[in-house]
């Protein structure tokens, strides 16, 4: 079954909503950019204007571009061609908000990778474990086999 535009817009959402609090959001960062420019292709999103960033990259002011998914908006960087195409509306609207969702991050990756028509990586536990014991208090029997002789 193909999702619809709201379940993807809702998958962004919450792709969103992890990719700011994330330590590496590069890769949420990606799917996100990703997904918008198929909606883009297929004509299930909207460009809608150039808006200031909220937050400037090294104090310097730059543009976003805003996109409407369904009821949802988001922002994505701007292309060249975007800044002579589109107004740009100014500040952030600091009072609007995106309805909330309740979708885990895992339903909406899925959802988001089956949207793409793409595989999703694997999961975590072919990680390794970074995790390694401490060797403090532990006996040292080599040490303590050897014969003394003062």
């Amino acid at each position: 079954m193909k999702p619809n535009v709201n379940d993807i817009a809702q998958a962004l959402f919450v792709i969103n909503r992890h990719a700011k609090t994330a330590l590496d959001p590069t890769a949420l960062y990606s799917l996100k950019k990703q997904a918008i420019d198929k909606l883009l292709i297929d004509k299930h999103a909207k460009k809608v204007g150039l808006q200031y960033s909220k937050r400037p990259k090294l104090s310097c002011q730059h543009s976003t571009l805003l996109v409407k998914v369904g009821e949802y908006y988001f922002h994505i960087p701007p292309t060249k061609k975007d800044f002579k195409t589109f107004d740009h509306l100014g500040e952030l609207d600091q009072n609007f908000r995106n309805p909330q969702v309740k979708m885990s991050l895992k339903q909406a990756k899925q959802l988001i990778t089956q949207y793409l028509g793409i595989k999703e990586p694997l999961s975590s536990t072919n990680k390794k474990s970074s995790y390694m014991p401490s060797l403090l208090g532990r006996w040292n029997y080599a040490y303590h086999k050897q014969d003394k002789r003062y």
